[in-house]
């Protein structure tokens, strides 16, 4: 199951993170627990593909593994694919200063990544604030849009604008018998 976690961003002001980890290549297909960890994804309103900047086993290439978590988001369901997704970029407490920007480009640029890129170190808590904040805000907007009246046909729905001639007798009320 996912870790779930409540970020408070202010007085009122919250959001649910959902963290799942090990998601593997052959999820889609359904190795590891990929059927169970793509279904909780459905149900997010944003993705934060977090990858590590400086992985513990420096043979692996985290350009390579993020591929293959894309691959499978592909394969499982084209709309989980489609949603807002972000690169945030972990572990910048573990590169040196002077070679982030390098190896923040050379990853961006070997990942063909298009979208959002934040750089953090949950260690230090390295630019997550503005992540946070960044977050906050495109899940309130979005709950903003869900909660909006949707448009309806003016013929449908009643009124002065309806069309509709309500001295016409076929709408006055009748007397129950």
């Amino acid at each position: 199951h996912p870790n779930l976690g409540v970020v408070r961003v202010g007085p009122e002001q919250s959001f649910v993170v959902a963290d799942i980890p090990g998601l593997i290549e052959g999820a889609s297909e359904g190795a590891g627990l990929g059927h169970q960890f793509l279904r909780h994804l459905q149900r997010t309103r944003l993705l934060l593909h977090i990858v590590d900047l400086a992985p513990f086993d420096e043979g692996v290439d985290p350009v390579e593994q993020a591929k293959a978590i894309v691959g499978e988001l592909k394969k499982y369901d084209a709309e989980l694919y489609s949603k807002p997704r972000w690169l945030v970029l972990n572990k910048l407490d573990m590169v040196p200063v002077e070679e982030r920007a390098a190896k923040v480009k050379d990853f961006v640029k070997r990942f063909k990544w298009k979208g959002p890129v934040y750089e953090i170190s949950a260690l230090t808590r390295e630019g997550c604030e503005p992540l946070i904040r960044k977050i906050f805000e495109h899940v309130h907007t979005q709950q903003l849009a869900e909660q909006a009246p949707k448009e309806v046909d003016p013929r449908f729905a009643g009124g002065e604008d309806s069309g509709l001639d309500m001295t016409d007798p076929r709408f006055a009320p009748q007397d129950p018998e």
